[in-house]
């Protein structure tokens, strides 16, 4: 079943692996290139993450085996491969979506049942072996992997996916599942569409760039109007449209169980969060779900029980849940215990993606001649540039940080992201010298870790992931920072690849203290994925950035590591 598919490298590959190796020991002058073997298997392996419709066990839902449907747009005419895939797979049932979508959170996901893969209409990369669907973000990494690897039209055939969604979706979807029609991910469409561009010939160029302006411009504009607008601050923030639990957790509920005693453990953070309900009077049309604990107190030599209590979680805490998902920062603490409180954040990750993408915008109707609307972005761009200097930047402390809009002050949590406006171009070059000298605070053996915060979840210390370390190398790189950007490919790409020659796969996230992908989160999502396309992605990119250097001594690993700083206290 998908669900249970492990990413592994095709059977024949270590053998492969132990000849080559075989030769170059034999003939020392026919060294293997650095990194060769994880390159094998990242080469071989975009053909195991590779999904379409030309096999019927795409259409599993990887967290709910047993649903196998195929939803089609209300009235698109049955393309031809659905048709030969109702031949070749007869147990499949493929449905219609009951209405056409123009925007996110217009259909009523509930009644769509049962849940299943939204057609379409190219083949993609998944994350990793446990996913059948083509994810938002993910895809910008693994484009970029499939890109530097000479797999251009699997890559350009993934962003007409996306044109595909807001078409008939109406976004980019977190994935294509009909229970991700609520919410989208961060913005790396415009990005994508440039990657993409910078690849082809001359002579396609300018055909692509039409085709894809109309659906950056749709994007985009999801992103700065109604429920997307951080409160009056003229920035963005993210949000889900759905209501009450995901259901997607429906086989992980056990995760919103720990939610709550936590929140019991520490009630000062669950007071915003929790209702203690009793379920006898309990209204019937009220839909969340009620949790049962029995609550003891500790006192000296002795340990008093009261009756079972029931809570519930609030409106207000799964809109923020639903929200850490659309930022796809699901788990970490930095917007709130859980990031429950991620809708209350104009955040840097999101808005440095939208200035990036009035750049893009600027630059592609540059290209196209249009001058007119070319100003209009570049606007658009100095516009949240300057929104971006007075919410998020803190001068004193030299970082960017996120935003609370309802409380009004701005966040102090450290936490990666402040390393976006660098990758996008936003910063001064005296805030990018800033934010450079505060690399020490998230820099440790294997790379770039989220946060200096413990919460055991695994989107914080002491886990890094792929994208982070990209963002972070190319943004530095970009500052001029290129020691420090070489020696972070440096310790990542070894952390990856000494991995891999222990475990014999690439993992979507590890540890940056160990240098390892063993990972003991308490908190979230405690799967550690095989596969993994972002992973194989960055890995690629960051090798050819190294390759790029001139200076060897700069290439060098540094036999000598920074002075690693102690983990904050555990929230």
């Amino acid at each position: 079943m998908a669900g249970t598919r492990r990413s592994r490298m095709p059977a024949w590959v270590p053998g492969l692996i132990v000849a080559l190796s075989l030769v170059a020991n034999a003939a020392p002058q026919a060294k293997l290139p650095e990194y060769w073997d994880v390159r094998v298997y990242i080469s071989l392996n975009w053909d195991v993450l590779t999904r379409s419709l030309e096999t019927c066990s795409v259409l599993a839902d990887p967290k709910v085996p047993e649903r196998s449907v195929l939803y089609l747009p209300k009235d698109l005419p049955e393309p031809l491969v659905v048709q030969q895939l109702r031949q070749r797979c007869p147990q499949v049932r493929i449905q219609r979506l009951p209405s056409d979508i123009t925007e996110p959170g217009q259909a009523n996901v509930q009644a769509i049942d049962p849940p299943g893969l939204l057609f379409l209409e190219h083949p993609y990369v998944v994350p990793g072996g446990m996913f059948n669907e083509m994810y938002g973000w993910d895809s910008y990494f693994i484009l970029r992997g499939l890109l530097r690897d000479g797999r251009d039209e699997l890559a350009q055939g993934m962003v007409r996916n996306f044109f595909f969604e807001l078409e008939h979706y109406g976004a980019v979807l977190n994935a294509n599942r009909t229970y991700y029609l609520t919410r989208s991910q961060p913005p790396f469409l415009s990005s994508m569409v440039l990657a993409v561009h910078d690849s082809l010939g001359e002579a396609e160029k300018r055909a692509w760039l039409t085709e894809a302006l109309p659906y950056l411009t749709r994007d985009y504009e999801m992103w700065v109007r109604g429920e997307h607008l951080a409160g009056q601050t003229g920035l963005s923030r993210y949000f889900d449209f759905g209501e009450g639990p995901v259901p997607e957790l429906d086989t992980h509920a056990r995760y919103y169980r720990d939610v709550v005693a936590y929140f019991l453990r520490n009630p000062e953070a669950g007071k915003p969060y929790l209702r203690e309900v009793n379920p006898e009077t309990r209204q019937t049309t009220d839909t969340s779900p009620v949790f049962t604990f029995q609550v003891c107190e500790q006192k000296v030599g002795t340990t008093s029980c009261t009756a079972m209590e029931s809570f519930t979680l609030t409106e207000d805490y799964y809109k923020g849940d639903r929200s850490m998902r659309e930022s796809g920062f699901d788990v970490s603490f930095h917007n709130g215990p859980f990031n429950a409180s991620m809708h209350h954040y104009a955040s840097v990750d999101l808005n440095s993606l939208l200035y990036k993408t009035e750049t893009d915008l600027e630059r592609i109707n540059t290209l196209l001649g249009r001058t007119a609307e070319a100003r209009t972005w570049r606007e658009r761009a100095a516009r949240r540039k300057e929104l971006v200097n007075r919410y998020l930047w803190d001068a004193q402390r030299g970082m960017y940080f996120d935003y609370d809009f309802v409380a009004g002050k701005r966040s102090t949590y450290e936490y990666a992201t402040t390393f976006y406006p660098l990758w996008v171009g936003l910063a001064s070059p005296e805030q990018a010298r800033a934010v450079a000298g505060k690399l020490s605070r998230f820099e440790q053996p294997g790379g770039v870790a989220m946060s200096r915060q413990e919460s055991h979840t695994q989107w914080d210390y002491p886990y890094g992931w792929a994208p982070i370390q990209l963002l972070t190398v190319e943004g530095l790189r970009r500052y001029g920072f290129g020691a420090d950007a070489d020696r972070l490919s440096r310790k990542f790409l070894d952390t990856v690849a000494e991995d891999f020659r222990r475990d014999g796969t690439i993992r979507e996230k590890y540890n940056m203290v160990t240098r390892s992908s063993e990972v003991k989160v308490k908190a979230g999502y405690a799967e550690n994925v095989v596969g993994f396309g972002w992973t194989n992605g960055v890995f690629l990119e960051l090798q050819h950035g190294l390759q790029q250097e001139q200076e060897p001594a700069v290439r060098a690993w540094p036999r000598t590591q920074p002075q690693q700083q102690q983990p904050a206290a555990a929230p």
